[in-house]
């Protein structure tokens, strides 16, 4: 059983994938608090799911790419099973996850959106490095499943962003993704920051918070 926040169909407002349409499993449960969270409805609510119902509520939707994503799902140890047999279902599966949980155990065919969390996300001290090691030398034996996403709030978030990914190129092997706290800092700004540095990372945009209401959820 997985305690299951919502199950929703929707297009992929981040990560390579952005603009695909796609269903999501937000599972419940977290054991972080990041200052910027648009996501606290899961750290509680929620209902038991057997495998075999989630599985016929995503097939529903006739949708091939599915998200596992929460609150933090690696923190219930039944999402494991869930994304192999998702895998062998013939989704292709993908995971969100806060990155401070190591990620070794995770299915090799599931791709891993990974946060690196900032200072400003008052979390930064629980970041599993572990992770980055992990990704760079799985890309070095020439699979990438892995990509990175970091969250801004400030010239001081990019900047510690920017030394982490010189200190262990992580560029160079992993695609790493800047991301706008919504409301905090705008885009256009770390555009700039990126231009100027000669930064190689992509810059996102949260889609869905422009397609629907910010805020609104199931989406």
């Amino acid at each position: 059983m997985l305690k299951v926040n919502e199950i929703f169909h929707s297009i992929q407002g981040e990560s390579s994938k952005a603009g695909w349409p796609c269903v999501f499993i937000r599972l419940s449960g977290c054991d972080l608090r990041c200052s910027y969270c648009d996501t606290g409805y899961a750290f509680f609510d929620g209902k038991e799911f057997s495998q075999e119902e989630i599985l016929e509520q995503v097939a529903f939707y006739k949708t091939r790419l599915v998200e596992i994503t929460g609150g933090e799902p690696l923190l219930q140890p039944n999402v494991y099973p869930l994304m192999t047999a998702l895998c062998e279902a013939g989704y292709e599966v993908l995971l969100e996850t806060g990155g401070h949980h190591d990620v070794e155990k995770v299915d090799p065919r599931v791709y891993k959106i990974i946060d690196i969390k900032t200072p400003s996300s008052e979390m930064s001290e629980w970041n599993c490095y572990r992770n980055l090691e992990l990704s760079i030398a799985e890309a070095k034996s020439g699979v990438l499943k892995t990509e990175f996403k970091i969250v801004l709030s400030s010239e001081g978030d990019y900047r510690w962003a920017k030394n982490l990914i010189e200190r262990y190129d992580l560029a160079r092997f992993v695609p790493v993704i800047f991301s706008a706290a919504f409301g905090a800092l705008h885009p256009r700004q770390i555009a700039e920051w990126i231009l100027a540095d000669h930064l190689p990372v992509r810059l996102q945009l949260q889609l869905h918070k422009y397609i629907w209401p910010a805020d609104m959820r199931g989406v």
